[in-house]
């Protein structure tokens, strides 16, 4: 047997990342979503409301969701270039939204982390959508 293609292994390895970024976007969602309050004692600033703590696991579930959704499509009989695009605005949006809550105090540096966690999730998704439609 010989040894697969650079174009199998890039494929293989580009895909494997995108179920790493879905899976952990499953799973810190889930977490913010059951444990919004130890979430926001991480990366927030100042006291915890209720009010603040409901709409962080409203994002929690959201999180959840999108990511998911992108599994799904992963492990679908065709993968959906749609999803991607739509789950790559999401971490895009999601890092917009962190960085401007870090910049106007209402999380801490800690945040950043997961913001450019996001924009690069966002710029994988969207080269994997590419990527997809040179392997087809």
């Amino acid at each position: 047997m010989g040894k697969p293609s650079k174009t199998i292994q890039s494929q293989t390895f580009i895909e494997l990342l995108v179920v790493v970024i879905s899976m952990v976007t499953v799973l810190s969602g889930l977490v913010q979503l059951f444990t919004p309050e130890f979430i926001l004692g991480i990366v927030g600033k100042g006291e915890v409301s209720p009010a603040m703590a409901h709409f962080f696991a409203i994002i929690g579930m959201f999180m959840a969701l999108f990511g998911g959704m992108v599994l799904h499509t992963l492990y679908s009989s065709r993968t959906s270039k749609v999803i991607l695009l739509w789950a790559a605005l999401q971490k895009f949006g999601a890092f917009l939204a962190v960085t401007l809550g870090v910049f106007n105090g209402l999380f801490s540096i800690l945040a950043l982390g997961v913001a450019l966690f996001d924009f690069f999730s966002g710029f994988v998704m969207l080269y994997y959508m590419q990527k997809l439609k040179q392997w087809e």
